[in-house]
């Protein structure tokens, strides 16, 4: 018994040392209402009950048209695509929006092809459900937790969206989004680096400064897809470089350094001089952005997790004031729980604001 004494009060302070360096990034942490959140409350925001895990912000268009296709009616969707007009970033996401549902459910993407044969704006949102579905055949687990029948699968999906993606772009030569449709498809896929070049070059033709087209393609240039932490910093600046203020794309060297480093970073890691140049460059950015930039409340969220990971706390709560609600983005979709990750962040910045 005396030798097992000191063993006990070694593994219990190797489980309390653990637990400290969890903190708050722990995905599967509670974060319902406690003495650690009512400072929160106090201030107006919202339980981790009432954030919406769908989406990161407000959109009551969005809401309605996936209500809509929902229901079996294509016409509401048909109208919003066509009303987005050359607003590539807001087509785009709308696109996005109802071929999510279609990759679930096509039935009533089948009725609007059928009455519109030849519509562009059917044919890029069957092309974007089909990649969709790829992935959702896929699964979103690990490359070693994921059968064989899962890849296989995947691949054959993604292989016949290259002929709806195809058919989309000739059916609208100037829609920049079966581009970004297809970018997608390349990372499955494995696009040889001088391909996904090729393709970028179309893409940025038609839209040089889409954030989500240039988020899209920063995934395929990450290591663990098909490039290395050197080629997404070689695709990166010069995007940066390229765009005026406003456009958010600095906001890329944050989610660059999220993907290359974020797992096994040290507290020091994050305080870095680098580092804290980057966001405060992104802090500059969204000052002169409009505001109603369809992807903002995205950045604000990312922004928030890095203020608080830097000790910037008070900074870190003027972020979450104005994305509190919708927690649907970058890190904390990458949580086992993203609304109760989000909560855990926020709270941490609201009690040490004070």
């Amino acid at each position: 018994m005396g030798r097992l004494l000191p063993l006990f009060v070694i593994a219990f302070l190797v489980y309390l040392w653990f637990r400290s360096r969890r903190g708050a990034s722990a995905g599967t942490r509670s974060a319902s209402p406690s003495a650690l959140s009512e400072g929160a409350f106090a201030l107006g925001f919202l339980p981790e009950s009432a954030q919406n895990t769908e989406r990161a912000r407000r959109d009551a268009e969005l809401d309605a048209l996936s209500a809509s296709v929902r229901a079996g009616e294509w016409e509401p969707a048909a109208r919003a695509v066509a009303a987005a007009g050359r607003n590539w970033e807001r087509r785009s996401e709308i696109v996005g929006e109802v071929a999510g549902v279609a990759a679930k459910d096509d039935a009533w993407l089948t009725a609007w092809e059928t009455a519109r044969p030849d519509d562009p704006d059917a044919a890029v949102v069957r092309a974007k459900s089909t990649v969709f579905l790829a992935w959702e055949v896929r699964g979103g687990a690990r490359a070693d937790s994921t059968s064989r029948e899962q890849f296989e699968g995947f691949d054959r999906v993604l292989r016949r969206s290259r002929a709806e993606i195809e058919r989309a772009k000739a059916l609208n030569p100037e829609d920049p989004t079966p581009w970004i449709t297809e970018a997608w498809a390349a990372l499955g896929l494995g696009y040889s680096h001088e391909a996904m070049r090729e393709l970028w070059a179309e893409l940025t033709a038609r839209a040089p400064h889409h954030y989500a087209a240039h988020y899209s393609a920063l995934q395929y240039w990450c290591e663990k897809w098909r490039g290395s932490e050197a080629l997404a910093w070689e695709f990166v600046e010069p995007a940066i470089a390229a765009a005026p203020p406003g456009t958010l794309l600095p906001a890329l060297r944050l989610v660059l350094w999220y993907e290359h480093h974020d797992d096994d970073a040290s507290e020091a890691d994050y305080r870095e001089a680098g580092l804290t140049s980057y966001v405060d460059a992104v802090l500059a950015d969204i000052a002169m952005a409009p505001p109603t930039h369809l992807r903002l409340a995205e950045v604000r969220h990312l922004l928030a997790y890095f203020l608080v990971r830097q000790k910037r706390h008070a900074e870190a709560l003027e972020q979450f004031r104005m994305v509190d609600g919708h927690v649907e983005a970058l890190p904390w979709r990458r949580y086992t729980d993203p609304a109760a990750a989000y909560c855990a962040f926020r709270d941490t910045a609201v009690r040490k604001a004070r």
